[in-house]
């Protein structure tokens, strides 16, 4: 799965910079089993899923549950590498029965993530 890693979130549909960056770099983080964890402004969350094979790629497709100013939250969403950059996430996150956010995240080291 070319999606395990780290990857920091550059831009988002929904959000200005500021508010995404407000309490750390934003974050998406997926691991080799599948969970992973996430943090853009105030919606910190853990993730579980799998890649998925369509005609035109491979999405890693998940689900969430976290919290968005400590009230819980939860949804779904999906990621896939963009065609022109390995280095390069482009996916959703969506909040049930809430809002949703488009986003691009680029790839970082690990000793990167803070």
């Amino acid at each position: 799965m070319d999606f395990i890693g780290n990857w920091h979130i550059t831009e988002m549909e929904m959000w200005d910079a500021d508010y995404v960056n407000m309490e750390v770099q934003a974050y998406i983080k997926i691991k080799k089993n599948g969970s992973g964890e996430f943090q853009f402004g105030l919606v910190h969350g853990y993730l579980d899923g799998k890649s998925v094979s369509y005609t035109d790629g491979d999405k890693f497709e998940f689900s969430w549950e976290g919290n968005d100013e400590m009230d819980e939250a939860s949804g779904s969403g999906w990621v896939r590498i963009k065609h022109d950059n390995k280095n390069e996430l482009e996916g959703e996150f969506r909040f049930f029965q809430g809002d949703d956010s488009t986003f691009v995240a680029k790839r970082v080291s690990s000793s990167k993530l803070k």
